[in-house]
């Protein structure tokens, strides 16, 4: 089994620590504009580095005018690499506008 050092800080070049223990319940929240395909999206991203927390359903819920829409998924987080990866991709990805 690898196994994987923590990143060093560039200030002191010491693992830079953590405030979570993995692996763990986390929730991933993006947002973008109201379409027929951005549940289907967000849920691909996630899916491609995690799993679902076992009976978690995705939740979305629309704006109050209905123009934009959010999508939470609960995952089993493995670590901070995991996250930054989900997060990286949520980013770049154009249809959503934030991730939280």
């Amino acid at each position: 089994m690898k196994t994987r050092t923590k990143p060093k800080s560039p200030m002191t070049n010491e693992p830079t620590p953590s405030l979570l223990e993995f692996p763990c319940r986390f929730p991933i929240k993006a947002m973008g504009r109201k379409s027929e395909d951005f549940e289907a999206l967000v849920t691909a991203i996630v899916t491609a580095h995690a799993e679902f927390w076992p009976d978690e359903p995705v939740r979305v819920a629309p704006s109050s005018a209905g123009n934009f829409i959010s999508v939470t998924a609960v995952i089993e987080a493995t670590s901070q690499h995991q996250l930054d990866s989900i997060y990286l991709e949520l980013s770049a990805c154009s249809q959503v506008l934030m991730a939280l």
